[in-house]
């Protein structure tokens, strides 16, 4: 291999290739939950609304630690083509879907290749750029789920009303093209000597053996008790299987996940941070249009808008954090002053009532936006700094799947314990715009308790982030204009 470096506005296209495949993960997911209750119209069925969400959701989750090796292995090139054009027929299928069974296959096929640009997309910014330019580029990558989340309800309901719910899904097919298209030109050529003898297949394996079932069995907790037979039988299946997976990659040689990764202080904080802010975070996405409706009174329509203050917060944290971590030697302690601002906004959301402001509401959210908006890039480039190139796909794969599994079981951990405070009464009402106060009180109590123990899993983030041990990010100044990389000889 000979070395290469990418300048000018061949980085500037590949880092636009990047950030398109970002956003086509992140835009889908806020446009297809616009277009559901339409879909679930069409297609007849209501009862399984959520399964639509849950086969990506688990899919995409469960692929995430794989696809950071498969890129370690085959090159991120290769990975992100293959993520960004199965992203689009699997897309084009979920439009072509005859019923509900169809599309929830096809949501779980469209899961994996988000898998593999979701992890491959942070990872390739490691290796295009210097330390010092990644920091800033990855706060823009943090933007990207903010923006995605402003934009994709609207996309996704003007698409609904005009052209059709299977648009929701179309929309995705000329902006794949384009990011294709940019990565295919621009991206170098990295040549593998890599085989697929080299995949710790069975360690792929016994690891989706065991995620699958934990993540069907968390999510199902909605309509099943915990004590349920099918809760717990699926999280019998899914603890001997990690187990096993354990097991397997302390023997492997070159292991799916690297559990000598957890030795080190860096990973093992980001990890713990990550997984605990998301619970916060998805707590958030989720809770707060019911606060809003069910506790405040305000029309499903407006509830939307106003949670825009918290991805707004989000946004500005993401692209702030990459400047600090430039100019402050002592960063853990942004993500510490981050964490307890996570803390804080729930805590604030914990004390809404039925009367109230709507601006408490905002004030908080904003609050609770700008600490997980520093969080997002900060400890993922700590994390990425820590280790060997070589590592950075796994590690970058294992942060993201960490975030995603924290949100994942804390939404339905609080979710369950919601359900189990409110009657039965208020669980039918919580939509409607005009609440009996009786109802609207019961769900302010409920969501007093669901906000609190977000607001303390987010104080286990900031006790973890007093261990976080800093590596430099400043780098020589003509390294922020170039990006290393070792490419194939034309």
């Amino acid at each position: 291999m000979s070395a290469d470096r990418i300048t000018g506005r061949r980085l500037v296209a590949v880092t636009i290739g990047i950030l398109l495949a970002l956003f086509l993960v992140a835009l889908d997911q806020f446009v297809v939950g616009s277009a559901m209750p339409r879909i679930v119209a069409e297609l007849h069925g209501l009862d399984s609304y959520s399964w639509v969400l849950t086969a990506y959701l688990v899919s995409l989750t469960t692929v995430t630690p794989i696809a950071g090796k498969l890129g370690d292995l085959f090159g991120r090139r290769s990975v992100l083509l293959v993520g960004m054009v199965g992203f689009a027929l699997s897309s084009a299928l979920c439009g072509q879907a005859a019923d509900m069974t169809q599309l929830i296959a096809f949501r779980a096929v469209q899961g994996v290749f988000g898998g593999l640009l979701f992890s491959n997309v942070f990872a390739s910014v490691a290796d295009l750029f210097a330390m010092e330019a990644r920091v800033r580029v990855q706060g823009a990558l943090g933007g990207v789920f903010g923006i995605a989340s402003l934009v994709g309800p609207t996309i996704g309901g003007y698409l609904t009303d005009g052209a059709g719910w299977r648009w929701a899904f179309y929309v995705n097919l000329p902006v794949s093209a384009v990011a294709i298209a940019l990565v295919l030109v621009a991206m170098p050529r990295i040549r593998s000597t890599a085989s697929l003898r080299d995949v710790d297949l069975a360690g792929a394996l016994t690891l989706a053996g065991g995620l699958v079932p934990l993540l069907v069995g968390v999510s199902i907790t909605r309509d099943h008790a915990w004590g349920s037979g099918e809760v717990l039988g699926l999280l019998a299946i899914a603890t001997v299987m990690l187990v096993v997976f354990v097991g397997r990659e302390l023997r492997a040689r070159d292991p799916i996940v690297p559990l000598a990764l957890f030795t080190d202080r860096t990973f093992t904080v980001a990890v713990v941070a990550g997984f605990f802010i998301y619970v916060a975070f998805f707590s958030a996405l989720l809770f707060v249009p019911l606060l809003y409706q069910g506790v405040l009174g305000i029309r499903p329509s407006d509830s939307g808008v106003l949670v825009t203050p918290m991805l707004l917060g989000l946004i500005a944290g993401s692209v702030i954090a990459g400047q600090l971590m430039l100019r402050v030697s002592r960063y853990r302690y942004l993500g510490t002053g981050a964490t307890l601002l996570v803390a804080l906004g729930a805590a604030l959301l914990a004390q809404t009532t039925i009367a109230s402001d709507q601006q408490d509401v905002v004030r908080a959210l904003v609050i609770l936006g700008a600490g997980i908006g520093v969080t997002i890039p900060l400890y993922l480039n700590s994390a990425q700094a820590a280790v060997e190139r070589r590592l950075v796909g796994v590690v970058t794969s294992q942060v993201q799947f960490w975030r995603q599994i924290g949100g994942t079981i804390g939404v339905a951990v609080l979710g369950s314990l919601l359900s189990a405070r409110l009657p039965a009464s208020a669980n039918v009402s919580a939509a409607q715009v005009a609440l009996p106060s009786p109802v609207r009180i019961a769900i302010a109590g409920g969501l007093h308790d669901v906000f609190i123990d977000a607001a303390l899993c987010a104080v286990v983030a900031l006790v973890a982030s007093f261990f976080l041990r800093e590596t430099a990010v400043r780098r020589r100044r003509g390294e922020l204009a170039t990006a290393p990389v070792e490419a194939a000889a034309d």
